[in-house]
C-alpha cells in the first residue's frame, strides 16, 4: 500500500492504481484525504453503480415473488395484497437511497416490513446495507428490531405453506445471514484502511531512519574532521605566523618554514580525502591500527571461507598498489557488507565478489548471491548498512546500486573514482 500524499494517486493502494472504479466510494472518501475539502458526499463510482443496480434488481425479483405471494394468500383480502404491493414498489424505489440514508431507511422498513409481503427484498438490503457502513450498535437495534416482530408478522399474516415455527426459524436465520454478510464486508474495508495507515506510518519510520543515519554519519565525519585535521592545520599555521612576524628571517628558515607549510597543506589535503570516506563512528579504529585496504580483500574472503561460507572472489586490478587507500578502504567495506549481509539472508549460497577497474576508469566493486534454498529464519538488524554504504560511495564521488536480481538473488554494484 501505498503512502497517502497531496494527489489521489498516491491515496490508493498500487493493485488499484488506474482501477479506482474497482472500490467503493465509501473507501475512496477514507483513502483521499482531500476528499473531504469541498464538503460534498462522495460520487458513486462504477463499482457502486453496478452494485446498487443489482442490489435494485435483487429488492425487485424478490418483490415480485413476494407479490405474488400475497396475491395467492387465502388470509390476506385483495385490497390489502395490492396495498401491499404498492408499499412493497415505493421500498423498491428507496433502495437507490441506501448509501446516502443507510441508518434512516434501515428504520423506515421495520414497519414497512411488518404490513408488507412485496417490500421483503429492500427490507434485506437495508439491513446490509446499515451492516456496511455504520457501526455495530446501530446493526444490533436495527437488526434486533426486525428478528423481535419477525414472530409478530408471522402471527398477524400466516404463511400459506409453512407452519409459523418452520418460517419464524427461517426468516430470523436469513436476516441474521444477511446482518453477518454485511459485518463481513466492513470489516474487510476497515482491514484495507488499517494496513494502509500501518504502510504509511512504516514508510514514514523508514525514511525518519534513513535521515537519522545519514545525520549521524555527517556528524561522524565532521567529528572525523576535527580530530585528523586540527593537528595539521594548527602546525600549519604556526609556521605561517612565525613567517609573518619574523620578516627579516634568513633564507634557509624561511625556505624551511615555507617546506612545512608546503608538506603539512598536501598531509591534509590527503586526510580530507579519506575522511570523506568515514560514515560511521564504528569504521574508526581506536586502536592505532591500519585501516583496511583493497589488499585486505583476500584476507576478509579467506575468513568468510573459515566461518563456513561459500565465497568466489574474482580481482582484475590492473595494479593494485595504486589503488588509492580511502578508495581501497571504500571497496573493502563495500565486500565487508554485501559478504555479511549474504551470510545472514542467504545462509549457504555461494557469493561471488568481483573487483576490477584501472586508473582513470575507476574500481568496480559486485557482490551477488543467488536466492537461498529453502526459507531463511529472519535475522533481526536496522536495515541501516546499505544506506550507509550508499552514502560513504556518494561521498567518495562514486556511486553504489543494489537490490533483488533477475535470478532471485541479491546483488550490490558500486563504482568509485580511481584517477
Amino acid at each position: 500500500m501505498s503512502t497517502v500524499s497531496g494527489d489521489k494517486q498516491t491515496a490508493v493502494p498500487q493493485f488499484f492504481a488506474g482501477r479506482r472504479w474497482l472500490l467503493p466510494s465509501a473507501v475512496l472518501n477514507e483513502l483521499d484525504p482531500d476528499a473531504d475539502r469541498a464538503g460534498r458526499r462522495p460520487r458513486r463510482t462504477a463499482r457502486d453503480w453496478l452494485v446498487d443496480f443489482s442490489c435494485f434488481a435483487v429488492a425487485v425479483i424478490v418483490g415480485l415473488v413476494g407479490a405474488e405471494s400475497v396475491a395467492d394468500n387465502p388470509h390476506v383480502p385483495d385490497h390489502l395484497a395490492h396495498l401491499d404491493q404498492l408499499i412493497g414498489a415505493v421500498a423498491c424505489g428507496a433502495v437507490w437511497l441506501r448509501r446516502r440514508w443507510p441508518l434512516g431507511l434501515a428504520v423506515a422498513t421495520i414497519p414497512v416490513g411488518l404490513v408488507s409481503d412485496t417490500a421483503g427484498g429492500a427490507c434485506m438490503i437495508a439491513l446490509f446495507t446499515l451492516a456496511v457502513h455504520r457501526p455495530f450498535r446501530y446493526v444490533a437495534w436495527v437488526g434486533g428490531a426486525n428478528i423481535a416482530l419477525i414472530p409478530v408478522y408471522f402471527w398477524l399474516r400466516p404463511d400459506a405453506d409453512l407452519p409459523y415455527l418452520a418460517a419464524v426459524v427461517i426468516i430470523v436465520l436469513l436476516t441474521a445471514v444477511v446482518v453477518a454478510c454485511g459485518l463481513v464486508v466492513r470489516s474487510k474495508r476497515q482491514l484495507m484502511l488499517s494496513l494502509r495507515d500501518r504502510a504509511r506510518r512504516a514508510e514514514t519510520e523508514a525514511r525518519l531512519r534513513a535521515e537519522q543515519a545519514q545525520r549521524l554519519a555527517r556528524e561522524a565525519i565532521a567529528r572525523e574532521m576535527h580530530d585528523v585535521l586540527a593537528h595539521r592545520l594548527t602546525l600549519l599555521s604556526v609556521h605561517a605566523g612565525a613567517l609573518e612576524f619574523r620578516p627579516d628571517a634568513p633564507q634557509e628558515e624561511v625556505a624551511r618554514a615555507a617546506g612545512v607549510i608546503r608538506e603539512s597543506a598536501h598531509e591534509a589535503l590527503q586526510d580530507l580525502r579519506e575522511i570523506i570516506g568515514v560514515l560511521r563512528a564504528g569504521d574508526q579504529d581506536d586502536t592505532g591500527r591500519p585501516q583496511p585496504t583493497l589488499a585486505a580483500l583476500d584476507a576478509l574472503v579467506a575468513e568468510s571461507r573459515e566461518a563456513g561460507m561459500k565465497v568466489a572472489l574474482d580481482t582484475r586490478v590492473t595494479d593494485p598498489a595504486t589503488v588509492p587507500a580511502s578508495v581501497g578502504r571504500t571497496a573493502y567495506r563495500i565486500a565487508q557488507e554485501g559478504l555479511t549481509n549474504a551470510r545472514k539472508h542467504a545462509p549457504g549460497a555461494e557469493v561471488t565478489v568481483l573487483v576490477e577497474g584501472a586508473p582513470g576508469e575507476g574500481l568496480t566493486i559486485s557482490v551477488h548471491n543467488p536466492a537461498p534454498d529453502g526459507e531463511v529464519t529472519p535475522v533481526p538488524g536496522s536495515g541501516q548498512g546499505l544506506i550507509g554504504l550508499t552514502e560513504r560511495a556518494t561521498l567518495a564521488g562514486g556511486r553504489l546500486e543494489h537490490g533483488p536480481e533477475a535470478d532471485g538473488g541479491f546483488g550490490v554494484r558500486a563504482w568509485l573514482p580511481w584517477g
